[in-house]
């Protein structure tokens, strides 16, 4: 993609996938236009401190106001939908919330990109949305979906809707590691289980893989790269050797291992170097594989306990220094 041409959008960008991404664009990728769309006045004030460039637009507005996304949508060429309530706890105590921000705010997206002509819009996914166990990763399968058939909505030659899923990405808002390092001065961790694992990413890793997508899409696949898996003691030996466990079990709506690719989904799925696609499975789709992609095994699962790549305790260490 010739991105010095284009005009990209990203809601929920003052969120740490939107601030990386955010710094990556303008350092490297050089697009014409570059507009944050969030709801957090304060979070965009600091951001654009931080980023004196201009290239930037700030929008405050929602996902949930349509009306507001068919201003900010105007002459977008690229959208990245990463706006999102993403706490498992918070979902769960806040059903209808999620409900509006996650599925409702989706198809306002959807509705809005397709109207103002946008080329291509990415949604980011997260694992929970792969056999969803609680309400957020339910509400993210939903958008999921909504995204693929986005794209018998806007017909051909209109805007290509396609979806990035991948696990935990180390040291966002909201994650284990910042929650250890406050817990280190107690001396004792709480530990949901140990047998506990997840995949991760960095943000770093996360935003290149997306940009990397949109230069792929076609309309209708699901990206997921292939990344490495971490058992949650080897994270509490990296971040807070010293410190005690403390076993405190599984909290609402949570998993033991994360799936990325169900085996539902591997009959549609394709396997990269450094990546899987899984297919849309509508009439529209009408590529086997993917430039060189190959099936994968029947039966095949991507978990995070099933996984070939493991990070080693040293390399914890590593990726969560300050």
């Amino acid at each position: 993609m010739d991105w010095n041409n284009l005009s990209v959008l990203v809601t929920g960008g003052t969120g740490s996938f939107g601030k990386k991404f955010t710094e990556m664009m303008l350092n490297r990728y050089r697009p014409r236009k570059l507009i944050i769309f969030s709801r957090d006045e304060l979070k965009q004030f600091e951001m654009a401190q931080e980023f004196n460039d201009d290239r930037l637009r700030y929008f405050i507005g929602d996902v949930r106001d349509k009306d507001r996304l068919h201003r900010a949508f105007r002459g977008v060429d690229v959208v990245i939908h990463a706006a999102a309530l993403k706490q498992v706890p918070a979902a769960e105590y806040n059903p209808f919330e999620a409900v509006k921000t996650n599925i409702l705010g989706a198809q306002n997206i959807i509705d809005v990109a397709i109207d103002q002509k946008v080329k291509k819009v990415i949604a980011l996914s997260t694992d929970k949305a792969s056999n969803p166990i609680n309400l957020y990763g339910a509400t993210k399968l939903c958008s999921d979906k909504l995204f693929v058939a986005g794209n018998s909505y806007s017909g051909q030659g209109g805007t290509r809707f396609s979806v990035v899923r991948y696990g935990n990405v180390i040291g966002s808002r909201g994650s284990v590691i910042p929650f250890f390092k406050q817990k280190m001065a107690t001396g004792r961790l709480p530990i949901t289980d140990p047998r506990m694992t997840r995949f991760w990413i960095t943000l770093e890793q996360g935003v290149e893989f997306v940009i990397k997508c949109l230069d792929m899409t076609s309309g209708g696949e699901t990206f997921i790269p292939k990344i490495p898996s971490m058992n949650i003691m080897d994270l509490a030996k990296a971040v807070c050797p010293d410190c005690v466990c403390e076993t405190i079990g599984i909290r609402p709506g949570e998993k033991l291992h994360e799936v990325m690719i169900t085996e539902d989904d591997s009959r549609h799925t394709i396997e990269y170097d450094g990546m899987y696609v899984i297919q849309p499975d509508f009439h529209w789709w009408t590529r086997d594989t993917l430039d060189g992609g190959r099936p994968v095994p029947d039966g095949f699962r991507y978990s995070s306990d099933n996984n070939d790549v493991w990070m080693t305790v040293e390399e914890l260490r590593k990726h969560t220094k300050d």
